[in-house]
């Protein structure tokens, strides 16, 4: 796939998750035959040039926004050169606000790395005018509202969204952060040792490992190539304080003509703009500017070279890394987006296409990261199978082959102005964002781009220069490359020096002589492009039924108040042999992942221009899940559902997806700590769900034939429940519906699909302590209500809110058990508790169990003193969280589709839950707190020497359902 520039580290593949997980595939060509119910067909060049975007104005202060945008936008300089953005959406139900300042880990003082990062946390730990260090969290907890920030190479942004009738309480406790900030000496010692424990959370994540060992081949003087976390041993007092460090790194790069500030709300700009000024322009001006990254990513002589490193999960992958120019040189021109398009591409003769027919790679992503102003990397990023990682030599053939391939060619216009088209589709009904993200997005571009781009440059591809794209292949070379390796065999010469992996640095001076693969080709003009971008009169205030068979109900909801023409659907095909044991479930799974990768090579354009589809295994069955332009989806749909049908289940395939189960199942111990007591507890507390080890196990004696079987037997027993959302006709979404009765031939009602159920916590229930490799010790409780009523789940929304920041500050500030901390009301399906969360480096599961309980017990006192009036901006908070319009219509559609699934079909469950919360007094609260106090809990624990007990553990194999 094409991976899109970014200055963040790449997320991490994300684990399968049964109950609510949405998979989505790329999704290509149709295959020729009557399967395909239309017949995709190039749109007109007039067609294209309809979406043709406003001209590159780089000197104009005029924000260019799409024809679907909404808002309004006006830009400030303020006297101390603090540059603004002023938002204003009447779409929006929170508001919100991000700084970016522009100075990030690259410049931290070589003699304290971290320091940058050290000082984004202590901005939060009071100022001047708001001393108490928990003043800011406690402030947005009670008003709803959330906020974080992070520290990039050349960023560190802060953020927070809210309520909008509490937007001023907050923006004005956030300017404090860049006007007055305290670096009080208690909390600079122990803040450090927040810093410390968020380090020691994350060295055995094989993504930072890797990036360790990667910084030891660069350029030792590049900023990149340092350690940007920090921790015990690098934040100290040498000569001068550490708070006089920060003290002075904070004077000498924090300033109004570094920094970028936008806030967002449905407040007119005239509001906005008083709010910002009144406050920030206060910030200082100490006439700084943004510092530059003058020395290269490599030296003379450092490449070409092979770095070989450990991962501790089972999983391997080759990279292939090349410095090129930072593409943001080149905004009109894209080469990296046209470049990334073609490497990245799966389709029939990429390279994705070759590796995967002999065995050797399960994915693929290309594109640019990490520029530096100057420069970039471009990276080919490749999964390899078992297989593969005997065939590097061939794979990186394989590669230069598929380079040759372009440069035999001058660049394409055409190709070119294909990407172009799709861009420029997708800005005109472009859908904003939601809350902070949405602020965090407006603040890197400003930092980056003229103001006028801000919203369009991620869209806008107008100028072909061949020039500039060869100029990037010319860069592609085996003498400019660093290649990676990671797996778990690696023995390594060396270890990185801050997260100790085991690595082998290789200065190359000629690559070993390998044969490539055959069968590569240049993709040819997407046929999936869509022509038809009319929008529909239609327009539901909820969904409703439009089909109601014995084995079949259709929902539909016409939609055109996001000015799209567009529509999802989710359609789940159930199966009461979906898990009724863990062999079943692991089927269940087996044949979704074989749906995906099956499809993933021939439907690939289809994602390319607009068109995802896909399918995720739950408790339940199956869902397939479409999203994108109205025109062709029909033909995407139905070839999903043939493929499903007819489609041959072979052995490549079928070896690649099992092994790629089995290899999700066994790195679950890798998982993050917070992470997996959080999936132990869904796990064991809603049925029917399996363990991982029943499921390796099941997995283990499933082959080939048993899949095909499976197949068979799980079609002749379907309920198909289907929603869709979006700008279409009832006639079309019917049609749909006639075509998956007749091709899937549904049969079974509703009623004989087993539900997905919680389950009541007993008294007598042991720690439970899964599996895992990870080093920290932690503690998850979780206080179950005593059922399921939208009362109770009310009630302890609310104390949730109550609860969420006096437990941080406590534990978190206060007393420093760790980085990882929190307490929040958390529903498993619709049963409502309380989870308390906490993930210490240097305390076991047993001091951080008596350090909850001594809390409760401290906390009690609030909660009986609580009245009503005290208890109003916390409801409001709750209320307001349950009422937020949906911001795009993938958003409305997840809502409604839960709401669906759980058989609420008023879709009114929002709605009634927040007049529940209405409802609500202090005496209610104070008899749910004591209820809860009084109930059992269920405890998760892990400690570096303690065993797990996951597969002994039986106790949550007898529970009771809870009741409704």
């Amino acid at each position: 796939m094409l991976r899109l520039s970014t200055d963040h580290p790449p997320r991490p593949k994300p684990r399968r998750m049964l109950a609510t997980a949405l998979l989505c595939i790329g999704l290509a060509q149709p295959f020729a035959g009557p399967a395909v119910a239309e017949q995709p067909s190039q749109p007109s060049p007039e067609a294209l040039e309809d979406f043709a975007l406003p001209a590159y104005s780089p000197e104009s202060l005029e924000v260019i926004k799409s024809p679907n945008d909404r808002a309004d936008y006006r830009a400030l300089r303020l006297d101390n050169g603090l540059e603004v953005l002023l938002v204003h959406d009447p779409r929006a139900d929170r508001a919100s606000a991000s700084m970016d300042v522009s100075v990030g880990s690259a410049f931290d003082p070589k003699d304290m790395p971290g320091l940058t990062h050290f000082l984004e946390h202590m901005l939060f730990l009071g100022t001047e005018r708001y001393p108490d260090a928990a003043d800011y969290q406690d402030y947005l907890t009670r008003h709803g509202g959330s906020h974080n920030a992070f520290t990039a190479p050349r960023d560190t942004n802060f953020y927070f969204d809210i309520t909008p009738d509490a937007f001023e309480g907050a923006l004005d406790r956030f300017s404090q952060f860049f006007i007055s900030p305290q670096f009080n000496d208690e909390f600079v010692d122990r803040e450090r040792h927040a810093v410390d424990s968020e380090y020691r959370a994350r060295i055995r994540d094989d993504s930072r490992r890797i990036n360790d060992a990667t910084n030891q081949a660069m350029n030792p003087e590049h900023p990149f190539s340092g350690f940007s976390v920090g921790s015990i041993d690098t934040l100290v007092d040498g000569q001068t304080s550490l708070r006089d460090r920060l003290l002075e790194f904070y004077r000498a790069h924090y300033d109004a003509n570094v920094m970028h500030l936008a806030v967002v709300g449905p407040q007119p700009l005239d509001e906005l703009e008083a709010l910002v000024r009144d406050r920030f322009e206060q910030v200082p001006d100490r006439g700084l500017k943004a510092p530059e990254i003058d020395a290269p990513m490599f030296t003379q002589g450092q490449l070409p070279a092979k770095l070989e490193v450990q991962t501790l999960a089972d999983q391997r992958s080759l990279s292939f890394s090349f410095p090129v120019p930072d593409p943001d040189r080149f905004p009109r021109e894209r080469p990296d987006a046209y470049l990334g398009d073609l490497l990245g591409h799966e389709g029939e003769g990429s390279l994705l296409a070759a590796l995967r027919d002999r065995g050797w790679a399960n994915a693929l992503s290309a594109g640019v990261q990490g520029g530096d102003g100057k420069e970039a990397i471009l990276g080919i990023d490749i999964e390899l199978t078992p297989e593969g990682t005997q065939h590097q030599d061939e794979i990186q053939a394989t590669l230069f082959a598929y380079l040759d391939m372009l440069r035999a060619q001058p660049p394409q216009r055409w190709r070119f102005d294909e990407q172009a088209a799709l861009l420029a589709q997708q800005f005109r009904f472009a859908q904003n964002g939601s809350g902070a993200d949405r602020a965090v997005g407006l603040t890197l571009a400003m930092s980056r781009l003229p103001l006028s781009e801000i919203n369009v440059a991620p869209y806008r591809m107008d100028r072909f220069d061949a020039g500039v794209i060869d100029d990037y292949l010319r860069a592609l070379t085996p003498d400019n490359l660093l290649r990676v390796y990671a797996g778990p065999e690696v023995q390594g010469e060396s270890r990185s020096p801050w997260f100790d992996a085991p690595y082998t640095l290789s200065k190359m001076s000629q690559w070993p002589a390998a044969r490539p693969l055959e069968g590569l080709a240049l993709p040819g003009a997407n046929p999936f492009i869509a022509s038809d971008f009319s929008l529909l009169p239609v327009d539901d205030t909820r969904p409703r039924r439009l089909v109601d068979r014995p084995g079949l109900d259709l929902w539909y909801r016409g939609d055109q108040g996001f000015g799209t023409p567009r529509a999802e659907w989710r359609i789940s095909l159930m199966s009461p042999e979906a898990t009724r044991d863990a062999r079943q479930q692991v089927l269940t799974e087996l044949l979704a992942d074989w749906l995906n990768d099956s499809l993933s090579e021939v439907l690939y354009p289809a994602t390319l221009a607009g068109q995802s589809a896909g399918a995720y295994a739950h408790g339940r069955g199956i869902t397939l899940s479409l999203s994108g332009w109205r025109d062709h989806q029909r033909g995407v749909l139905s070839q999903l559902v043939d493929q499903l049908r007819e489609g041959e289940i072979d052995e490549a395939n079928f070896a690649r997806i099992r092994l790629d189960l089995e290899d999700e199942l066994r790195n679950e111990r890798q998982m993050p700590l917070y992470q997996r007591l959080g999936s132990s507890l869904a796990e064991r507390l809603i049925s029917p769900q399996w363990t991982t080890t029943q499921r390796l196990e099941a997995l283990e004696r499933i082959d080939l034939d048993d899949l095909r079987t499976f197949r068979d037997t799980w079609l002749q027993s379907l309920h198909v429940q289907a929603l869709t959302i979006g700008n279409l006709n009832e006639d079309d979404a019917i049609a749909v519906g006639d075509m998956l009765d007749q091709r899937l031939a549904p049969r079974r009602p509703l009623d004989a699909i087993p539900e997905l159920v919680p389950l009541a916590v007993r008294a007598d229930m042991p720690v439970l302590r899964p599996a895992t490799d990870r080093n920290d010790s932690g503690a998850l409780r979780y206080l179950q209500g005593p059922d399921r009523s939208a009362e109770s789940q009310a009630q302890l929304a609310v104390i949730g809110q109550l609860i969420q920041a006096p437990f941080y500050t406590e534990l978190r500030t206060r007393q420093q058990l760790g980085y990882v901390v929190s307490a929040r009301y958390m529903a498993l399906l619709d049963a409502p508790g309380i989870a308390m969360l906490i993930q210490s480096p240097g305390q076991s599961s047993e001091t951080l169990f008596e350090r909850m309980d001594d809390f409760l017990d401290q906390f009690t006192p609030s909660i009986e003193a609580l009245d009503d009036q005290a208890l109003t901006p916390f409801k409001a908070a709750v209320r307001s969280s349950l009422l937020e319009r949906d911001q795009s219509l993938s958003e409305m559609t997840n809502r409604q589709w839960r709401e669906l699934s759980f058989g609420w079909t008023d879709f009114d469950r929002q709605k009634r839950l927040a007049a529940a919360v209405d409802a609500l007094d202090a005496e209610q609260i104070k008899a749910a707190w004591q209820a809860l106090r009084q109930a059992p809990a269920f405890d998760i624990a892990a400690d570096p020497q303690e065993p797990d007990n996951d597969d002994a553990y039986t106790e949550s194999e007898t529970l009771s359902p809870l009741p409704r």
